[in-house]
């Protein structure tokens, strides 16, 4: 028997749908701003589809996003707000670890849209300082270049949390992320920073599949939770994510078979990223149970 830990799904896409307003550059920052209900809420349905671990919804509330909207007077407010949601999820539905989010400080697959290490460095401080006391371990997510990774892993583990990383990668070609790197480069560049576990997120399915051997001859505890876009291509910097499609070919027990496969290739953590729902992490738990995996939190959170 495996033990398998369980993540959330994609919080961000799943909020804009059940929104009452139009999308916004801000994204799901825009939800966490005018309707918090259903943040809490979508965490709390994570949970109990079987998630022992949700991310907190501040993935779009940077300072760099939110002074480009003109807000950046909330980044402190929607911290703690994304905190104190999650935890009112885990009071409602049940015990789940929060991980702190670390994204991408711009915008999403777009490696060229970056300061220098040491200004990405003091934005990543910024973002732990809010969340440290708050969360369980950090999520280093959607590093689409070394150097992003780098600087988040090394605001995340001076606070002393568990750190996990992932990185997006190119959806077709050789595994590479959306940079060009490798991901033994892109690992190689951590250098001794601790590192809890190495996933990758946020790409085609098909895409972590090829991937997923060289991620796992790294060693140490590796994971992974995919998008079900059809492509990303077409979302811009400042752009909003009506121009993003869903595919029609991953319903919740087709993307549990690409996880099992994850899962069978050494995966020990999985989940969903974007258009990724609380109906997909239900089938998925209910495969991992059926295959004889036991589901487990993270350990010491």
């Amino acid at each position: 028997m495996t033990s398998v830990i369980l993540t959330d799904g994609g919080m961000g896409q799943e909020l804009v749908r059940r929104s009452k307003s139009e999308p916004t550059p801000l994204w799901s920052a825009r939800v966490l701003i005018d309707e918090p209900g259903l943040v809490r809420d979508l965490h709390a349905e994570f949970i109990r589809a079987g998630a022992r671990v949700i991310t907190i919804n501040t993935y779009s509330a940077t300072p760099e996003r939110l002074a480009r909207e003109g807000a950046e007077e909330l980044f402190q407010p929607l911290q703690k707000r994304g905190i104190k949601l999650a935890r009112q999820a885990c009071e409602q539905a049940g015990d789940a670890a929060i991980a702190g989010c670390l994204s991408p400080l711009f915008g999403s697959y777009a490696p060229a849209l970056t300061t220098s290490f040491e200004e990405a460095l003091a934005t990543y401080h910024r973002i732990v300082a809010e969340q440290a006391d708050g969360v369980d371990l950090f999520l280093c997510e959607t590093m689409a270049s070394a150097d992003e990774a780098r600087a988040a892993v090394t605001a995340a583990s001076e606070s002393g949390k568990p750190v996990w990383v992932s990185w997006t990668l190119a959806d077709h070609g050789t595994p590479r992320l959306r940079s060009g790197e490798t991901i033994a480069a892109a690992s190689s560049a951590l250098g001794d920073l601790p590192v809890a576990a190495r996933l990758l997120n946020c790409c085609r399915p098909e895409a972590i599949t090829a991937a997923l051997p060289e991620l796992a001859a790294l060693g140490g505890p590796v994971g992974a939770y995919a998008n079900g876009f059809t492509s990303v291509e077409a979302l811009k910097h400042g752009g909003t994510v009506d121009v993003l499609h869903a595919r029609h070919d991953l319903d919740p027990e087709t993307y549990a078979t690409q996880a099992i496969g994850w899962v069978e290739a050494g995966a020990g953590i999985v989940g969903g990223c974007c258009e990724v729902g609380p109906d997909h992490i239900a089938a998925l738990r209910d495969r991992l149970v059926q295959a004889g995996h036991q589901i487990s939190g993270v350990p010491n959170a």
